[in-house]
């Protein structure tokens, strides 16, 4: 805020007479005490000059002395608005401020060139629109902020978000999102025919689409009336319109011989293919002041960045586009100066080529000063007969075209990171199971207190350990098998809010708060319980810096409409149940926070973060149904949000929790046919049926499965692999049911269950995910023997 203070009256300095007023005080004072030492003598003129000095001395003081000032109110300025068109004006998309009964009090150039400084209240073109316009205002007034979607307006449809702003939160900042580009040549279609070919025809400029075989697409009024003869069917060809002549000049044939002659210049649709299509736009060569005017406005109007450069190689004019997409702040003089250092000379030497040359065109990639890390494609056409323009420049905008590369790049990344993750998952999972199955059975023939049954517990649990980290990868590329069940969300953070308060410390304060009204998810809570770790941990290690903080989990519900007012693109309009984990830690950079869920990522110290955590909860999420979304300030925390879809089949039963069988419970009988081409696992496996009392035949592949089948011996059971080299396990499984329809099949894999269940379009069979113990491999088994 700003203060003025009022200076007080009594400081201004004394004028010219004030200033011998003491002086000469002073020396009256001399004189009287000179004469009445001469007529009364020496000591009552001492007394006398004593008495006299005192005053002069308290007098002085008294008159140098500042009087005490008065407090004085300080002044409040009001906003400056300059400052803040300013700020608005660093903006791309249009932006304006508005007070609090709607009047508009500032706005950005590119608010003013797309709704033409109307006020947002009154850009709405139909009432639905003005409701949801009101309705966003509501929303801004009570919550801070609020955004609405789809309204339509004078200036086409968009999106609009408000929010609160000002010193006392009077005030609203207003913004439009730009909307996708369509496709240039639709764009260029209905602009020509639209409001834009309706400008030209006022400012007496012809124009005309064309595209590569000279057809004409689309015309304004004016070339319609002037150029097109009464009653000629649609499609006609550009050339038997428009006649050029030697000296360069266009001519209308319709108007024969007293026609006036015209200039053209000719705008490509696509910069990369300049004689392509394009649009020709025509205006008579009067000479006249006027042409240069129009040029410009028709310039103005183009959706691409056009510029005309004279034959010394500077700048004779330029429209918005052309300056927004060089990222021009200041005045530039030459092309040269838009671009980095090195490519300064190869724009010269081309521009130069153009203007002296014969008329031609080219692209050359540079480097714009703005972003000198992405090349862009400039376009230099040579022009002739326009004047002093001798050299078109053409830029296009591609900061989004090259975004989505890099989008692009980097899921094409992820999903060969996803699958090689998968594929050594699978192997490891073989290898694991021969671990913890030779581990098991070692430990049946060794008591608690034997020297070696330590030893082969640690063996064991140290496999578990690996298992664990062979499912954060098959979560991480979205293939871990699940085990969903239909639960509340508030169960699983209260199941979990104990280990919590252990893993955060005593300097970090957890709060727990639960909405109402919550709608059931399927998930596995098992994998639930991992995000909700994950996510703490990490939230845990943003608050060290600030030796501790509050970490704050809540549930609440999502309405479908809730959903469609958020206007996001990646959520689907339905309902969800939704789970907030938020710090108030140091916070995520927005340079790094869309890489925050990519594998191997982390802002950590090396040796304190493997970059999976986040990955694993993304990949948890994904195959849940779900949708995650982070949001972040420096300094302030930050805050993760999952989105689950509410499951609506609420009498669905709960999956019972499984109890552990007894041997007794798992013995069996009967002949199993084991089908695996790892020897490990097939070993293991075939040793522990062996050990619940099971007859075991083992084959390699599905080719030796089908030759035993066929030998006609009984099998109550076959055990088979999914993957397997020559013939997989579901197309051996779909021969043998043909001779033995009634045969229960029991699928053994490292991959995850989902992703094979695709493959598997087999009935009556059951699935057993490795690394699996010995018990486990039981207790599969005598369930698939187990008549549903």
């Amino acid at each position: 805020m700003l203060h003025q203070e009022l200076p007080p009256i009594a400081d201004r300095p004394l004028d010219g007479g004030g200033r011998w007023l003491l002086p000469g005080l002073g020396a009256a004072a001399v004189l009287s005490v000179a004469a009445i030492y001469f007529s009364v003598g020496p000591i009552p003129a001492l007394v006398l000059a004593l008495l006299a000095l005192a005053g002069a001395v308290g007098g002085l003081i008294a008159f140098r002395a500042p009087p005490e000032k008065a407090p004085v109110e300080s002044i409040v300025q009001g906003p400056d608005y300059g400052l803040v068109g300013a700020a608005l004006a660093l903006c791309d998309e249009p932006a304006a401020i508005t007070s609090p009964d709607g009047a508009l009090l500032a706005a950005n150039e590119a608010y003013r060139t797309r709704f033409d400084a109307v006020p947002p209240l009154k850009l709405p073109a139909d009432e639905e629109s003005t409701q949801s316009i009101l309705t966003a205002v509501s929303m801004a007034w009570r919550d801070g902020a609020g955004c609405v979607a789809g309204v339509a307006t004078l200036a086409g449809t968009t999106a609009v978000e408000v929010q609160r702003a000002g010193l006392r939160n009077d005030m609203l900042l207003w913004r439009y999102p730009t909307p996708p580009t369509a496709d240039p040549v639709s764009l260029a279609i209905q602009g020509i025919s639209g409001v834009a070919g309706e400008r030209l025809s006022k400012a007496g400029v012809l124009a005309a689409l064309v595209d590569a075989d000279g057809k004409l697409l689309a015309a304004n009024k004016l070339f319609s009336d002037r150029a097109i003869p009464p009653g000629q069917m649609d499609g006609p060809r550009f050339a038997e319109l428009v006649h050029v002549s030697d000296d360069g000049l266009f001519h209308l044939p319709v108007e024969g011989e007293t026609g006036s002659a015209m200039r053209a210049v000719h705008v490509p649709v696509n910069p990369v293919q300049p004689n392509g299509i394009g649009t020709f736009l025509l205006f008579d060569d009067s000479g006249s002041s006027s042409s240069s005017s129009n040029l410009q406005a028709l310039l103005d109007m183009m959706p691409i960045g056009l510029a005309l450069v004279d034959r010394d190689g500077r700048f004779l004019t330029m429209n918005q586009a052309f300056r927004t997409a060089s990222g021009m702040k200041g005045k530039a003089v030459y092309p040269g100066d838009l671009v980095v250092k090195e490519d300064k000379a190869a724009v010269a030497d081309a521009v130069r080529r153009n203007a002296r040359g014969p008329a031609m065109s080219g692209d050359i990639a540079v480097r714009l000063t703005r972003d000198p890390k992405e090349p862009v494609a400039l376009t230099i056409a040579g022009l002739r007969g326009l004047g002093d323009a001798a050299v078109l420049l053409l830029l296009k905008d591609n900061s989004e075209e090259a975004k989505l590369k890099r989008q692009i790049a980097q899921a094409t990344k992820m999903q060969a990171v996803g699958q090689l993750a998968g594929g050594v998952a699978h192997d490891f999972n073989n290898i694991l199971t021969a671990i913890i199955g030779h581990c098991d059975l070692m430990l049946m023939r060794h008591t608690p207190g034997d020297s070696d049954y330590d030893d082969i517990q640690q063996i064991k649990s140290n496999s578990n350990r690996a298992a664990g980290l062979t499912r954060q990868l098959l979560a991480f590329s979205r293939q871990q098998t699940l085990r969903p069940q239909v639960l509340q969300l508030p169960d699983v953070v209260s199941e979990v809010s104990h280990l919590l308060k252990r893993l955060l410390g005593e300097t970090v304060v957890l709060v727990v708060k639960h909405g109402r009204s919550l709608g059931a998810v399927r998930a596995d809570p098992g994998q639930l319980e991992q995000v909700i770790i994950n996510l703490a941990v990490n939230a845990r290690d943003a608050m060290a810096a600030k030796s501790g903080g509050t970490l704050t989990i809540q549930t609440y519900a999502v309405r479908a409409d809730q959903v469609a007012e958020l206007g996001s693109e990646i959520l689907p309009i339905a309902d969800y149940t939704a789970l907030s984990v938020s710090d108030t830690g140091c916070g995520i950079p927005p340079s790094v926070l869309g890489k925050v869920f990519e594998p191997f990522f982390t802002t950590k110290e090396v040796g304190k973060g493997t970059g999976l955590g986040l990955s694993t909860v993304y990949g948890i999420v994904k195959q849940s149904g779900g949708f995650i979304f982070a949001d972040s300030k420096v300094d302030e925390g930050t805050r993760f949000i999952i989105y689950l879809p509410v499951h609506h089949a609420g009498d669905a039963p709960q999956a019972a929790k499984p109890t552990k069988a007894t041997d007794n419970e798992l013995w069996g009988s009967g002949t199993v046919l084991l089908v695996e081409d790892e020897p490990m696992v097939r070993t293991v496996a075939e040793r522990a049926l062996i050990r619940h009392g099971y007859s075991v035949v083992t084959a390699n592949n599905g080719f030796e499965a089908l030759e035993i089948l066929d030998r006609g011996d009984e099998f109550v059971l076959l055990i088979s692999d999914v993957v397997m080299p020559e013939m997989d396990g579901p197309t051996m499984v779909r021969e043998a049911r043909q001779s033995r329809p009634e045969l229960p099949v029991l699928f053994m894999s490292g991959y995850a269950e989902e992703q094979l269940r695709k493959s598997i379009d087999i009935d009556k069979v059951a699935f057993l995910p490795k690394p699996f113990s010995v018990q486990e491999l039981a207790e599969a088994a005598r369930k698939a023997l187990t008549p549903a």
